[in-house]
């Protein structure tokens, strides 16, 4: 039964068909289409989006000091199913995907050089900026979306015993409704979330490759090379998803860890090691100085810097945003056994710490070259700035092969693990959903990456996760309010239980 295609199934794929219909035929409407919603999007709601990811943050530091850090998530007695290293490299590696590798010195090297958040570019203080800025986008806020979503999971999945779909996890404020109507549009509404999230990132990925391509070999940067990668990296992806989910992604996702490992380890002995460490170390202090002020900083009466915010910030929130259902699904497997606290602590710290250094790597040397007016990084598009840096160093052609084929097995590993993810929650919560639907979510996947690519690139992609990002950011505040529900009915039966007498 779980496995036949479930209403959920048939609307979402319905809506991507027509999307994919529309952006076939008039890819030029499409664009204008999502470019007005997100410009909407962004100017009226930037102020909502700071605000509910600044409460996602507050609320994990909350359940971290709270007495519902002690419960488990998992029935009492439950032992975790990985060792703490092993899962550490997980939540890592779900986290850590082909965003890191494309922004790695593409977004601190812009913050620098081509439009500051501060106003000023290629000043000392600028270089500081830039790199607070990139810690704020990919630090504690980010993986508190992530971790309120896989936390949530988690929670009412093995200590519940609800099925692994969101829907179910509003059960304490929408009763016997999660099983209906109601709950069939939201989850629609985070299938969809999760296929911009996911498209977003595959768009990202083929064009990454496309100019390491065009970097190093004079490949010409086009959608229709974009189009060629994405057919063959598709067809090795859907041959990782029907080969299972134990063989697949554990595979690539092993070789994600060390292809990582190596190219930081070969970019920081090469590099400036010692101005990298200083800037690491210096940009941490003033990350943590300036948090609260970043939170919220909307600049309301400064244009300029509000369209960097809207560009940047709104973009990075909606963004993880609409990933948070497939990590968030992915980290809630991965944790059963572990407690709030230890969950919470590991989640928001350690994924962000190597977050920082990663940054601090290959973003510190990207300036630093810039800087001494060694080469010019800044000129460079986006997707070709990181094999600007390699080129400027030894083993520079072996780095950029390293980056590519980097690129690749998170392409794979990001698209196997999406359509596995998609394909469960469309057959309500299936865990082992079958072959054909995997095979459908994979080609409806590329589809749509490939539409919003052919009506205006990755802009496109930028656009249409922002405005599906909206209402799942809405279902996100529900799911918070029915956990702390949920966690106060239980805290309070644990103080009865521990303290009889009181009342």
């Amino acid at each position: 039964m779980e496995n036949k295609l479930s209403s959920v199934f048939i609307y979402s794929a319905v809506v991507l068909v027509l999307l994919v219909t529309f952006g076939i035929i008039a890819p030029q409407l499409l664009e204008n289409v999502t470019a007005s919603m997100q410009s909407f999007i962004s100017n009226s709601f930037g102020w909502y989006y700071l605000i509910i990811v600044s409460i996602f943050l507050i609320v994990c530091l909350y359940l971290f000091i709270s007495p519902a850090g002690r419960i488990t998530l998992g029935k009492q007695g439950d032992k975790p199913e990985f060792s703490r290293p092993t899962w550490i490299a997980m939540l890592f590696s779900a986290g850590m995907g082909i965003g890191l590798v494309f922004y790695g010195s593409a977004e601190p090297i812009s913050h620098f050089a081509v439009n500051s958040p501060t106003g000023q570019t290629g000043t000392p203080q600028a270089i500081k900026d830039s790199l607070r800025f990139t810690f704020f986008h990919w630090g504690l806020h980010a993986w508190a979306i992530y971790g309120i979503v896989a936390l949530i999971l988690a929670y009412f999945t093995f200590r519940k015993n609800e099925p692994g779909l969101i829907s179910a996890t509003l059960r304490p404020i929408i009763g016997e409704r999660a099983n209906g109507m109601v709950g069939k549009l939201i989850d629609i509404l985070a299938t969809l979330s999760t296929v911009f999230g996911v498209a977003t990132t595959l768009g990202f990925g083929a064009a990454q490759i496309n100019g390491g391509l065009s970097y190093l070999f004079g490949v010409p940067s086009s959608f229709w090379i974009q189009f060629i990668i994405i057919v063959i990296v598709t067809i090795l992806f859907l041959l990782s998803a029907l080969s299972g989910l134990g063989k697949g992604i554990k595979l690539l996702s092993n070789a994600n860890m060390i292809l990582a490992i190596l190219l930081l380890a070969l970019m920081f002995i090469v590099g400036p090691s010692l101005f990298i460490l200083n800037l690491f170390t210096d940009s941490i202090g003033s990350y943590l100085q300036f948090l609260p002020n970043m939170s919220f900083r909307l600049a309301p009466m400064n244009e300029e810097g509000r369209a960097w915010i809207n560009s940047w910030t709104i973009f990075y929130w909606a963004w993880w945003i609409a990933w948070s259902p497939f990590v968030g699904i992915f980290i809630a497997r991965v944790s059963k056994g572990r407690s709030i606290r230890e969950f919470v602590f590991c989640v928001l710290l350690i994924p962000s710490l190597i977050g920082f250094f990663w940054f601090a790597t290959f973003g510190g040397t990207a300036m630093s070259l810039e800087a001494k007016g060694i080469a010019s990084i800044s000129t460079l598009a986006l997707e070709e700035s990181l094999f600007g840096v390699f080129d400027q160093y030894p083993l520079g052609m072996l780095m950029s092969i390293v980056a590519i084929i980097l690129v690749v097995t998170f392409f794979i590993t990001s698209a196997d693990s999406g359509t596995y993810v998609l394909a469960m929650m469309s057959t309500n919560g299936s865990p082992n959903p079958t072959n054909r639907i995997k095979i459908i979510w994979g080609i409806l996947l590329t589809a749509t990456a490939l539409v919003l690519l052919y009506s205006g690139g990755l802009t496109a992609l930028q656009n249409a996760m922002i405005v599906a990002a909206l209402p799942f950011s809405i279902i996100m505040l529900l799911m918070m309010t029915s956990l702390l529900k949920s966690l106060n009915k239980e805290v309070k039966e644990m103080n009865q239980h521990l303290y009889p007498k009181r009342k």
